[in-house]
Order: structure tokens, then sequence, then C-alpha cells
């Protein structure tokens, strides 16, 4: 009998088939795309042991050389200038990440996600590793640096548009943002694991810092080759319905601005000629790009990345320069920035599935993180309590709408009703979304090292202004969604009339 059986098993046997392969997808790419992140963080982590107070410590008696300042830093990062070459390592991994992205959606859509993830998992584990063996090998050329976290980012750009085409072919719109909100955790679950792993290391081999995140990065690719689904399909499961025809749940409604941007007589008579079949082919970037509030939030991005990509790379060393922490603890602390981000990624799902507004939700969050930037600059220093609430804060505020916009709405848009059906979409209008946003992810870090050595206040009114512009951007779609709830058009769940 049922009732005599285990409680585990009970609710073992409770879920469906179908819920079962969905949980297992959806707990395999949150594993994949933590260990991306996770392999990513440790430069953050190592730059305050590359450049270091070395007056400050005690200087081996039997050392060479004569300069007292520099003594303890590693070249070519001993020089005034080291601001400026982080910089470049930076951005040789950023700009390499945004222009591969652009690419990387096409071949996703037309190479079987699963090796298409697996190869990339295994090649970034490599490159990863081939930067802490610069420890080893006794490497002080910044051009060896710079090239191998260039390759790095390339190869990283398979992550993201895979990952999320996967779980769009897993789930439909339902309870999207809540899902994808709980789900997108990863990116900040894999920078407080990346942050922790390398400060083991970061004082005695900062080597390893990046070593042992290779290793993970490549053995989730091996798990990955093994066990990842790309389609329900595959297992006999029934795929998601992204759109129905009566409680509908649109991405974004037929207004009339959706019938003149889709005007154009080569789109507009391939929607209506294939208005009664599933699309097999995979969406051109052209296309892609037409599709109502792409640009919109892909602007938006642009300058909500720059933002959380600063922090990301910056802020442990900015704890270090202004809180005086030693590398290890300023890195275990910028860690409460990604917790942040985890809470602020879960509630702007949860809001915008409730309200139906993704536009207004993320513009809310901006708003009112321009402000708690500027606080975070001026007290946030002041105590240890006031430092931990200030980086809770700010995390959620920085990173709820890059989580909201990266995920759910990137999902909403590449099912957008007006593909008909075209399931191979997706991965291309992530990569765009994406693509856009890691323009400012290379610009935000870029400026960051050029404008700290005048003061670090020069560089949170940059991050201000950026959450501003980001803001003014998603202005037309909030519009639209006030104007809805206020009457003016039927309320849906998910975007409004574009």
């Amino acid at each position: 009998m049922r009732s005599s059986l285990a409680p585990g098993i009970r609710l073992i046997t409770s879920f469906s088939r179908d819920s079962g392969y969905r949980g297992f997808t959806l707990f395999l790419t949150f594993l994949f795309y933590t260990s991306y992140h996770l392999s990513r963080k440790p430069i953050s982590i190592v730059k305050s042991e590359l450049h270091k107070n070395c007056s400050t410590l005690i200087r081996p008696p039997n050392l060479n050389g004569t300069d007292n300042e520099t003594w303890c830093d590693w070249a070519p990062f001993d020089q005034d200038n080291y601001q400026t070459l982080f910089g470049a390592v930076d951005n040789s991994f950023l700009v390499a990440y945004a222009i591969g992205m652009f690419f990387s959606g096409i071949f996703g859509e037309r190479v079987p996600l699963r090796y298409y993830l697996t190869t990339g998992m295994l090649l970034s584990g490599l490159f990863t590793c081939l930067f802490g063996l610069g420890f080893y090998w006794n490497i002080h050329s910044i051009w060896y640096y710079a090239f191998v976290q260039a390759m790095n980012g390339l190869v990283q750009t398979t992550g993201w548009p895979a990952v999320v085409a996967c779980v769009g072919n897993w789930f439909g719109k339902g309870k999207r943002g809540f899902i994808m909100g709980v789900w997108n955790s990863h990116t900040s679950v894999g920078n407080i694991l990346g942050s922790l792993i390398a400060g083991v290391f970061v004082s005695s081999a900062w080597g390893m810092s990046f070593i042992v995140p290779g290793i993970i990065i490549a053995s989730t690719g091996i798990l990955c080759f093994f066990f990842l689904v790309e389609k329900p399909e595959d297992v006999g499961c029934s795929p998601p319905q992204h759109h129905e025809d009566n409680e509908k749940e649109p991405l974004l409604q037929n207004s009339s601005v959706n019938e003149e941007i889709f005007s154009s007589p080569g789109l507009s008579n391939s929607i209506s000629s294939e208005s009664t079949e599933e699309h097999t082919e995979a969406i051109s970037f052209c296309g892609a790009l037409r599709i109502p509030g792409v640009m919109e939030f892909s602007l938006c991005l642009l300058f909500a990345k720059l933002v959380s990509y600063t922090f990301l790379y910056w802020l442990p060393l900015y704890i270090s320069n202004v809180a005086h922490f030693d590398p290890k603890e300023a890195g275990d602390m910028s860690t409460l920035f990604d917790v942040g981000g985890i809470v602020g990624g879960v509630v702007a799902g949860l809001v915008s599935d409730q309200t139906g507004g993704r536009a207004s939700t993320c513009c809310v969050m901006l708003i009112v993180a321009a402000p708690m930037l500027f606080l975070y600059n001026h007290i946030g220093q002041h105590s240890l309590g006031t430092t931990i609430g200030m980086l809770l804060v700010c995390g959620a505020l920085v990173n709820g709408p890059y989580a909201l916009i990266t995920t759910a709405v990137s999902a909403d848009l590449g099912t957008h009703e007006s593909l008909r059906g075209n399931s191979r979409a997706l991965s291309t209008v992530t990569a765009i979304i994406d693509g856009t946003g890691s323009i400012g992810a290379a610009l935000g870090p870029l400026l960051a090292g050029l404008i700290s050595p005048t003061g670090w206040n020069n560089v949170f009114f940059m991050l201000i202004t950026a959450d501003i512009l980001a803001c003014l951007l998603l202005s037309r779609l909030v519009y639209k969604e006030v104007r809805g709830w206020c009457g003016h058009s039927p309320r849906q769940r998910g975007f409004k009339e574009i």
C-alpha cells in the first residue's frame, strides 16, 4: 500500500516524469553556469596579492633588489601603472567575451547544446589553469596574461546562450520570472565560491587560485557531456507551452507598434506565410533585433552590467584600499555583494511575475540603486555592520535588474509570439541581449582602472551615472506598462503593449 511507503519515497513518486526531468535540467544548468562564474572570479581576488604595500611587510634578507616598495609584488604589476595593467587584463577577457557573444548564439542554435557546452567548459578550464600556471612557470609578461584572459573570454561565451536556451526549452512562461530568478542565483553562487576558493590560496600560492577553479569547470564539462538533455522531446517528455490562445500570457501584445516594427516586407511576409507552421530554421541576427523590446533591454543591460562587472572585478581591491583589509578578508567581504545579488534576483523575478511589469521592476530597482551606491561610498566603511548592510543592499539593487533581464526577459523575448513557435530563436536573442550587456561589462572595469587613480569617488560617480542611463532607456516600456495598469490596455502578465 502507498501509505506504507517511506515519506521520502512518497515525495519522490509524487513528481511526474516530466517534472523530474525539468528539475534535473534546472539543477544541471545551474551547476554549469555556477562553474563558469566560479572560474571568472579569482582575478579580482588575486589583484591585491599581485600588487600590495610591501613597506608594511618584513623583507627576506636573501632577496635580491633594492626597491623596498615593490619587492613583494608580482611583475609586471609592480609598476606605478598597475591599475591600468589590471584594467588591460580585465578587458582582454571582457572585450573578447563581448565580441564573441554576438556569434555564440548563432553557433549555439546550429550545434547541439550538449557538445557546445562541453567544449566550452573544457577549454575554459584549460585557459583558467594556464593563467595560474604563470605563477609556477615564473612568467612576468603582461602579454601572456592578457592573451590567456582573451582566449578564456572567447570560450566562456559558450555558456550563457546555451544554458538559457536549454532552460527555455524545458520551461514555459508560467512563473518564469520567479523560477529564473532563483535559477540565476548561480551567478552569485559562482562568484561567492570563486572568491572563497581563490582566497584559500591567494596569500600562499596564488596560482592555485586559478588552477582549482579551472579543474572544477572542466569537470562540470564532462558531467554535461554525459547527462544534459537539451529538449523534452529527446526523452519523450511533453514540451512546455510558451503561448496559449485564450489565457495566453503573451510576451508582447500585437499592438499597432508591433505591426509597424514587423512591417518590413521580408519579415512580415515570412511571418504571415509561416503563421500556421512551426519554424525549423534559426532566426537571423537582424530578425532577432526586430523583436519588440530587444533593443531597449539590450541597451539597458549594457549600463546595468557595467555597474555589476565593475563591482565584480574591483570591489575586493576597493575594500582592501579603503577599509585596509588583507586580500583574503577583502575577498570574503566582497561575497556579501553577491549574497545580496541572490536575494535581488529572486525578488525581481517574483515581483515582475505578480505585477506583469518586467521593465517597471527593473526601473524601480535601478532608481533606488543610484543613491545607495552614493551612500555606500561615503558611509559604507564607517563600521563593520554598515559595510555588511550596504554591501547586501547594493548587491540586491544592482544585480536584481541584471538578473531579470538576462534570464526571464531574454527567455520571454526569445519565445515572443510573433516568432510563431520558432524555438530556435532563443539562443540568438539571449546572445544579442547579453552581448550588448557585455560591452558594458568590458567598459566598466576599463573605466574603473583609468578613473580610480583620480579617486574612488569618481568611480562611484561613473557607476551612478550608468545606473541612471539604464533606467532612462526603459522609460518607454515603463510608460506602456503603467498605461496598461491604468486600464488603457488589457492587463497581462509578462510584457505589455510595446
